[in-house]
Parts: structure tokens; C-alpha cells; sequence
């Protein structure tokens, strides 16, 4: 992938993005995770995440709440209490990024804190200005995805008369509101949010013309795994789903993305 900007900067530790994709390995730290693969103890996730990075992780993504179609918010501090004591055990043993899945304001000040270096806000579009600042004065990367509602009303939304565009379109505001809070561009990631407020035929758009958001002159993130589109395409339910995530990824990086978590 070519960028004009410079390689990812989050809180330091510098990426270095262009002649290779890196892969964010994702921890979820929840007991309803779509995929089946939550991890409900310290333990648990402290043995997946070092595993993850033996098996070449350059990120690690911890997540405290689903974000499966229809799954319930959790409140702050239970969230906290599931994801902060994992940063902080692996902030101390490993040493490339660490990211927390949230879009709550409290969420990620506790895990900055803690050790992490980048903010995966799967709310990007509907971001907060304090929220933006709170990431601006960390020093911290942020990940802006595309979604439109919530996990519970996303389905709702799936209505575009040109998805490239309108996602284009609408993850171009967000990033402009980081630029003039003061995030530069090379602690921005944009995703444009595979299975939130999409239907399977406009992922796949998504995906076969990844290539244009490079307008945007942002790392780009493409997280396809085990999705449901997948299953629709393929006709198979989510345990059967490895190799069409596999097939996502490739045509993702081929089409220019900087950043795909694990299958």
C-alpha cells in the first residue's frame, strides 16, 4: 500500500506501513462474542493474546463488548473490569501495540493508562469531540470505523446510493475532526466497518474497491472475520467461515490494506 503520510505513530512505537500488511490479533474479553471465541478469564486471555503474538501479531485489539448485530451495551465499569486488568498484564510482557475496543470515553482513558497505545472506536462517525481530545493529549492512535446507529438499530441503516462514496464520504468528516483537534494523520486508521449498517452485497463492494479510501491518506483497517456476509456467500454458519475469511483478507491487501486482524 502507497501512503503519503508517514508510517503509524501510536504513542511512540512507530509501524512502519507500505511494503507490508500487518495483522492486529483480536482478544475478546466478552462471553457473547459472535465467533464464539470469548475469553472469560485473565488467564484465558493472557495465553490467546501471547499466542497470538508468537504467531506474528503486530497489534494486539482487547475488547470488552460485542459488537455482534444486536448485542447489548455494557456498562463502563463492567467493561473495565473485563479488558483493564488484561492491558496491564500484557503492557508489562509484550512489547508492539496494544488497542482497546471501545467507544466510551471512560473505557479508554483506564486503558491508555494502563498501557495501551491505540483507541479502536467502532462509534468513529458519530466520534465525540471530547472523546477526540481525550486521544489528542494521550498521544494515541485511534482507529475511526464507518457505522451508522448501534449494534442493536445498525441493520436499519444499511441504505446508500453509492456505498464507496457515502463511506468515503462520511469517514472523510471524522477524520477532519481529528485533524483539527490536533491527531495528526499518522495516529489515524480508517475502517469502513465490514458488517455495521452494511448488507452482504455492499460488504463485498466494500472490499473489491477497498483501494479507494485511500483517498483519505490513512492507514486502513479491514476486519472481515467470520462475518456473516461470509456465510451468506458461502452458505455456511459462522465455525465454517476460516478460508472465505481468508479469501477476504487477501483481496483486502491486495486492494491496499495496511491493517487485517486475524482470521
Amino acid at each position: 500500500m502507497k501512503r503519503s503520510v508517514l508510517d503509524l505513530n501510536a504513542r511512540g512505537t512507530i509501524l512502519s506501513l507500505g511494503h507490508v500488511t500487518r495483522i492486529m490479533g483480536i482478544v475478546n474479553c466478552t462471553p457473547d462474542s459472535f465467533s464464539g471465541d470469548g475469553k472469560l478469564s485473565l488467564d484465558a486471555c493472557l495465553h490467546y493474546a501471547r499466542k497470538l503474538v508468537r504467531e506474528g501479531a503486530d497489534i494486539i485489539d482487547i475488547g470488552g463488548e460485542s459488537t455482534r448485530p444486536k448485542a447489548l451495551s455494557v456498562a463502563p465499569e463492567e467493561e473495565i473490569r473485563r479488558v483493564i486488568p488484561v492491558i496491564k498484564a500484557l503492557a508489562r510482557n509484550i512489547k508492539i501495540p496494544i488497542s482497546v475496543d471501545t467507544y466510551k470515553l471512560k473505557v479508554a482513558r483506564c486503558a491508555l493508562d494502563a498501557g495501551a497505545s491505540i483507541v479502536n472506536n467502532v462509534k468513529g462517525t458519530q466520534i465525540s469531540t471530547g472523546f477526540l481530545k481525550m486521544v489528542r493529549d494521550y498521544e494515541a492512535s485511534i482507529v475511526i470505523m464507518h457505522m451508522r446507529g448501534d449494534p442493536t438499530t445498525m441493520h436499519r441503516h444499511a441504505h446508500y446510493k453509492n456505498i464507496i462514496s457515502e463511506v468515503i464520504k462520511e469517514l472523510q468528516i471524522s477524520v477532519d475532526k481529528c485533524l483539527e483537534i490536533g491527531i495528526k494523520k499518522e495516529r489515524i486508521i480508517v475502517d469502513p466497518g465490514i458488517g455495521f449498517a452494511k448488507t452482504p452485497d455492499q460488504n463485498l463492494m466494500l472490499i473489491k474497491h477497498l483501494n479507494q479510501l485511500n483517498k483519505l491518506q490513512c492507514a486502513i483497517l479491514l476486519g472481515t472475520s467470520r462475518k456473516s456476509f461470509i456465510g451468506h456467500v458461502l452458505q455456511q454458519d459462522t465455525p465454517k467461515l476460516l478460508m472465505g475469511t481468508a479469501a477476504t483478507v487477501a483481496v483486502g491487501i491486495t486492494q491496499g490494506g495496511a491493517y487485517c486482524p486475524r482470521p
